[in-house]
């Protein structure tokens, strides 16, 4: 009997999605956990492994089709005994006869002529725009048949880096399970000569030739958005036009906390590496706790006051940026929590992440101190009452006890929903976290 593979639900939140990629082609041989696809969602690109074993008998939803519906099947597999041509055509039958269902396959397939795209702001009056997608006449891609050629099994962050850096997967042998290639293999290998890639036909094609998706206009050109893109857009214009923000910014003295950082980690047993961000975590969490009424979400009718510190971390990923979450920050020590961010990040950037692992959460840092940011204010990351941005720790000339002296000063703002956090919650919270890292003993007690 046919099993039919469906539109999984990667996320809580997903309705659709879009097929970026099909890893295997019509004819194929799949086995029980292979990769077979990449879903990108609101959130992220995720990779979808088949649960059966079987003949890749048809695909129904092209690489490229977006807005597909959540178990909507995509694609049916032959189990041993049946022929994958008679699969196909019972499973092509049975679509017919069923109720009408949009085509999805057809928009992978270019028309003759480019169509308007629809206009979702309504307030926005303007005429349509081209669906850029749509203006590159370009032949589907050919089925890839497993007699053509190995299959790589490479995760997507690590062929979009070989993609851009130009080096080629084929012969790679990957640390992965089963030998796949991750994002460490392709950085440890040196630039090896590959065939046109999408990227090096972007930048260097000549006008009106470049990459699917894509429609070049003098000098610049315009790229189709991400599902990721679009749900970053819309969340965080929500938050600013729903949210009534505001803003507050102290100056704290880190010198203390990086002797400490320093003495931790050289006792700390092989492996650990505190970070000062996995302080700065810790010092965030331990002020929620000390002033639970910052620990706090608007929810119309209700104000949501959290019993732990679930502190989301922002990573920023290609395309986007993804927010893990610290469970119960604040009963981990800092060795665990350096543990457990490394792998959330390391996770996050390979799009390994668990729908669980970066939905909900009470609380958001945003660091950017490594870019050497002096200061800025995020956006809050709806539902959660606030964020905290983190600027660099920088040496400036301070005034102690009258007398002038030079010390490491990071600052941070505070975000806070004013619906949720009055302005002295707020300002309690940032003396509290303060307190905390300006004497890191007190995170310890």
């Amino acid at each position: 009997m046919a099993i039919e593979i469906k539109m999984p639900a990667l996320s809580p939140t997903m309705t659709t999605g879009t097929l970026a990629k099909w890893l295997v082609g019509e004819g194929d041989r799949v086995n029980s956990g292979d990769v077979i696809a990449e879903i990108e969602t609101d959130k992220a690109t995720m990779e979808v492994e088949s649960v059966d074993d079987g003949i890749m008998a048809k695909i129904f939803v092209h690489a490229g089709a977006e807005n597909v519906a959540v178990g909507a099947v995509i694609a049916v597999l032959a189990e041993d005994g049946e022929t994958a041509s008679d699969v196909a055509k019972a499973s092509l039958e049975k679509s017919s006869s069923a109720a009408p269902v949009p085509s999805f396959a057809s928009e992978a397939k270019a028309p003759a002529e480019p169509a308007p795209a629809p206009v979702f702001a309504a307030s926005v009056k303007a005429a349509p725009a081209p669906v850029f997608a749509a203006s590159v006449k370009a032949a589907p891609a050919p089925q890839t048949k497993s007699s053509d050629k190995p299959r790589i099994f490479a995760s997507p962050l690590a062929r979009r880096i070989a993609a851009d850096r130009n080096i080629a997967l084929e012969g790679m042998t990957g640390s992965g399970p089963y030998g796949r290639i991750l994002r460490r293999d392709v950085e440890s290998t040196a630039t090896a000569p590959i065939a046109q890639t999408t990227v090096a036909l972007a930048r260097a094609a000549p006008a009106g030739v470049i990459q699917t998706g894509a429609t070049q206009q003098g000098d610049s050109y315009l790229v189709a958005n991400s599902q990721m893109r679009k749900a970053i857009a819309s969340r965080l214009q929500d938050s600013k036009q729903q949210a009534p923000h505001f803003y507050l910014t102290v100056d704290c003295v880190i010198d203390n906390l990086l002797e400490a950082r320093k003495a931790l980690n050289a006792k700390a047993a092989e492996g650990i590496k505190i970070s000062v961000n996995d302080m700065i975590i810790r010092a965030a969490a331990m002020a929620l706790i000390a002033v639970p009424e910052a620990n706090a979400s608007w929810e119309g009718e209700n104000t949501r006051l959290f019993r732990h510190a679930d502190i989301a971390m922002a990573v920023a990923i290609d395309g986007g940026l993804i927010t893990p979450i610290v469970w119960a920050a604040e009963q981990k020590g800092l060795a665990a929590l350096s543990q457990v961010t490394a792998d959330l990040a390391a996770r996050a950037r390979d799009g390994k992440l668990a729908a669980n692992e970066y939905t909900g959460g009470s609380f958001t840092i945003s660091n950017l101190g490594m870019f050497g940011v002096r200061e800025f204010a995020a956006v809050i990351n709806p539902p959660h009452g606030g964020i905290l941005a983190v600027g660099a720790g920088e040496q400036r000339p301070i005034v102690i006890d009258g007398n002038l002296a030079v010390a490491t000063v990071m600052s941070v703002t505070l975000s806070a929903d004013h619906r949720a956090v009055d302005g002295a919650v707020g300002a309690r919270w940032l003396q509290a976290f303060k307190g905390f890292v300006e004497n890191p003993v007190t995170m310890l007690l």
